[in-house]
């Protein structure tokens, strides 16, 4: 086999240790030296001081993150047959992690964690959804996304079109121009569409909705909560889609309310409450205005809570600012559930760490006068698999928690 040439990057001692550890991702201060001078989106190969290979990577000069790793192996050709055996990984994983009825709605490529820098792509029925955050793995976008649907179509399934959903900020950063639309589509697909999780239908937007167009990473935690609300009174804040409140009226909650500050949200999730034929209360708020009125009113009919808030902190220079924000609203929370009531709370953003977030809820539990037992401490569903050693893939975080 003949030998690649790659230009070589040398890192600095801190970041070979990461590397060594999992990390995939270089960051432009971490490197000491370059021995030639790869093209933005071409390949570098990784090494320590001492000349230990760490990794071959994608390069690009116009982001922080100059290299993210993509193999360990020195003898890999990055070519069709790499991109293909990476595909098929991903999906025979999930198909061994998950059961066959909840793959009709779930992420098939979780970026890093699959070997695909920046790459996410979600699988709706017979759409995929993908958004690329990485500028190399946008130039073999025609490598990846062929080998997908020709490997999903070995178990008959036939995807009728790929949205592009390259329409984050994030595209910038990378160097790249913000992109929305098909990149594949047979004949007159649209880009609504329905699914089913939990034996929930709703209505999916890979056009308009956020991120891919559904959150799919709290599937398993929202049949973990509905365990629970068999004759409760639910509040749902930061409803979003009204995913958490339609699993809890499915299984048999005694009244259901939905929360969330944003109009479009609540009218989805009326949408999806109507699709499926079940009555919960819709109330677009301020959710912590919402929590603050009811203390106010003495209001505590609520004894099943659950707290889904977007990331309070995408970076590590506000973690302190969030983690005031996730303390407030789970005093708030707490401060409202009668005894032996429940709280669901989740966290979204990695650098809310797990230790740092049951530390907040610990405090939150002592400014409002509670004790607490712990029923579940969970992660996201194994679709979107954490990759050891890489933190960023390790960001959902999700208790079960009883006010005693």
């Amino acid at each position: 086999m003949q030998k690649r040439q790659f230009p070589v990057a040398t890192v600095d001692r801190r970041c070979a240790k990461r590397c060594s550890a999992g990390d995939p991702w270089v960051y432009d201060n971490e490197i000491l030296g370059m021995d030639g001078m790869p093209e933005d989106g071409g390949l570098a190969d990784v090494v320590s001081e001492k000349g230990r290979y760490l990794g071959t990577g994608f390069y690009n000069s116009s982001s922080r993150i100059t290299l993210r790793i993509i193999s360990r192996n020195t003898n890999d050709l990055f070519d069709e047959a790499f991109f293909g055996r990476r595909v098929r990984y991903a999906w025979e994983y999930r198909k061994a992690v998950m059961p066959k009825e909840d793959l009709s709605a779930a992420r098939l490529i979780f970026g890093e964690a699959d070997g695909f820098p920046g790459l996410t792509v979600d699988r709706f029925g017979d759409i995929l959804s993908v958004q690329v955050l990485s500028l190399g793995t946008r130039q073999r976008l025609d490598m990846m996304i062929p080998a997908l649907t020709d490997i999903l179509s070995e178990d008959g399934i036939d995807i009728k079109g790929v949205y592009l959903r390259n329409d984050s900020k994030i595209c910038e950063l990378e160097g790249m121009a913000q992109e929305k639309g098909w990149y594949m589509r047979k004949g007159d697909v649209s880009p609504v569409t329905l699914i089913t999780e939990n034996g929930i239908i709703y209505k999916v937007d890979v056009e308009n909705g956020q991120k891919t167009g559904f959150f799919l990473d709290q599937k398993y935690n929202r049949r973990a909560i509905a365990a629970l609300a068999k004759g409760r009174t639910v509040l749902d804040c930061c409803t979003h889609t009204g995913s958490f409140a339609l699993n809890c009226a499915a299984a048999g909650a005694k009244k259901v309310t939905a929360i969330d500050i944003s109009a479009s949200a609540i009218e989805m999730t009326r949408e999806n409450a109507a699709l499926n034929g079940l009555d919960i209360i819709t109330r677009q708020s301020d959710v912590f205005d919402a929590l603050k009125s009811r203390i106010a009113l003495h209001d505590r009919e609520a004894d099943l809570i659950i707290l889904d808030p977007p990331a309070f902190t995408k970076s590590k220079k506000t973690v302190g600012n969030a983690r005031n924000g996730y303390l407030e609203i789970n005093t708030l929370a707490m401060r409202l559930l009668p005894r032996g009531g429940f709280l669901g709370t989740a966290s979204c953003s990695h650098f809310m760490t797990a230790p740092l977030f049951r530390e907040m809820l610990t405090e939150a539990a002592r400014a409002a006068g509670v004790s607490l037992k712990l029923v579940e401490e969970r992660r996201q569903a194994p679709d979107h698999p954490i990759l050891m050693g890489c933190e960023q893939t390790d960001y959902l975080k999700f208790y079960i928690l009883q006010v005693v």
